[in-house]
């Protein structure tokens, strides 16, 4: 059973979701919200697989609470997925840095939502393509200086290219026949990458990728 933990400042909302994710056989709603420290508090308290929080809160945000449970050890395997009616790309890049494992729209449909509580609690990250396209977008017209990541070193040249690849948003299957691997091979070169890179899912290797300024280093060879 998976577990889940809905935070949100509006009580039909609430209510809502906690609709749809008790209706799943697999799913199992844990505890609700009202804002961002009463989110951290229920999640430290009941210490869910997944939870589901809104961005704009009263008090404590939604990026601000996943940052806070991201930086507690003892919410190590909890999973966050940011949902907002905003498809905002700032929101999308904060709520990544936030160690948000994803971002998805108030208006996903049902069965979409269920199976992305099922994708992230298995350690994959969650990005839409059309939201993993604004992201590139605004990343690649927006002039910044890419911060220094030691870390980056200590991958290999395909390691580097894999998450390039991995931040475009191809599955791993794509990033296979991208470079004419087995997929095995691809899952292992994003795994490699991801222990050597200390991160958490594939939602961080986007974050990497674009702070190193990675991205844009594949993309201009």
């Amino acid at each position: 059973m998976i577990t889940v933990l809905i935070a949100d400042d509006q009580a039909l909302v609430r209510e809502g979701f906690r609709s749809i994710v008790d209706s799943a056989d697999d799913l199992s709603v844990v505890a609700v919200a009202s804002n961002g420290t009463e989110a951290v508090d229920l999640a430290l308290r009941h210490h869910p697989d997944v939870v589901l929080m809104d961005v704009r809160m009263p008090g404590m945000d939604g990026i601000e609470a996943t940052r806070t449970i991201g930086d507690s050890p003892e919410l190590a395997s909890t999973r966050v997925i940011i949902l907002t009616t905003f498809g905002l790309d700032e929101y999308v890049f904060e709520s990544l840095r936030a160690g948000a494992s994803g971002f998805l729209l108030k208006d996903t449909d049902p069965t979409d939502l269920l199976e992305a509580i099922r994708v992230v609690n298995r350690g994959d990250a969650l990005l839409s393509p059309t939201i993993t396209r604004r992201l590139i977008s605004a990343y690649v017209t927006t002039p910044r200086v890419p911060g220094p990541i030691p870390e980056l070193v200590r991958l290999t040249a395909r390691e580097r290219e894999v998450v390039a690849l991995v931040a475009t948003g191809l599955r791993n299957d794509e990033i296979a026949d991208r470079l004419y691997v087995s997929v095995n091979t691809a899952k292992t070169h994003v795994s490699r990458a991801m222990v050597k890179l200390g991160a958490r899912d594939r939602a961080q290797l986007v974050v990497f990728a674009y702070q190193s300024g990675l991205v844009a280093t594949q993309g201009s060879d």
